[in-house]
C-alpha cells in the first residue's frame, strides 16, 4: 500500500511541488516522502485514537475530501512539516498543503472504492495501517452495512466497537514498529 500511495503522490506532486518555485529542486523527492508520511501516519493516528469512523468515512468515500475534517488535519500535519523541516514561507507551504493532500486523498478515495482497482482496497489500506490487525475482515462489507446505518435489522451482526478497537489497536501496534514497514519502503526506494 505504500508503494501506491508514494506513487499517487509523485503523481499530484509536479505542479504543488516539483513546478513550484518555492521548493527548492534538491528538496522535491523529500516533500514527496514528506507528503506521504503525513497522509499514513495521520491515518495511523486517527485509528489508534479510535477515530474509525472518520476514517472509514472517508477512504469509503462517504464524505467530501475537501470538507472532510480527517482531510483537513492531515493537510494541517503536513503544513506543519513544510514549515518546520523545509522552512518554506507559510503562503507557499500553505498552497502546497492545501492542493496537494487534499487531492492525493480524492484520488486514493477514488481507486479504493473502484471496484476494478485492484491495488487498492480498503482492507489493504487498513491491513497496512494496522499491521495485519484486521487481516481476514470483510472491512468493505462492515463499510456497506455501515452506510446503511448500523445493525439496522437488529440482528446484532455489527459491533462497531469491535471493530474500532482492533484497527485502533492494530495501529498503535504500527505506530511502535519505528523502523519498520514505511520507513523500510522508503529506504529501498531511494537509498
Amino acid at each position: 500500500m505504500f508503494e501506491q500511495l508514494l506513487q499517487l503522490v509523485q503523481e499530484h506532486a509536479q505542479i504543488a511541488v516539483v513546478n513550484n518555485p518555492a521548493v527548492p529542486n534538491d528538496q522535491n523527492q523529500a516533500v514527496v516522502q514528506a507528503a506521504t508520511e503525513s497522509i499514513t501516519s495521520s491515518l495511523q493516528q486517527e485509528l489508534a485514537n479510535g477515530n474509525t469512523a472518520g476514517v472509514l468515512s472517508l477512504l469509503g468515500g462517504q464524505s467530501d475530501t475537501n470538507a472532510n475534517p480527517l482531510v483537513n488535519n492531515i493537510s494541517n500535519n503536513f503544513l506543519d512539516t513544510l514549515l518546520k523541516k523545509f522552512n518554506l514561507d507559510k503562503g507557499a507551504a500553505t498552497q502546497i498543503a492545501g492542493s496537494l493532500i487534499p487531492a492525493v486523498l480524492g484520488s486514493l478515495v477514488n481507486k479504493t472504492n473502484d471496484p476494478s482497482n485492484k491495488g487498492f482496497s480498503l482492507d489493504g489500506i487498513l491491513g497496512s495501517l494496522t499491521g495485519g490487525a484486521s487481516s481476514g475482515m470483510d472491512i468493505g462489507g462492515i463499510l456497506g452495512k455501515l452506510k446503511g446505518g448500523l445493525d439496522k435489522d437488529g440482528d446484532g451482526d455489527v459491533d462497531f466497537n469491535d471493530l474500532k478497537n482492533v484497527l485502533s489497536n492494530g495501529a498503535k501496534q504500527q505506530q511502535g514498529n519505528s523502523g519498520a514497514g514505511f520507513g523500510d519502503v522508503l529506504k529501498n526506494l531511494f537509498g
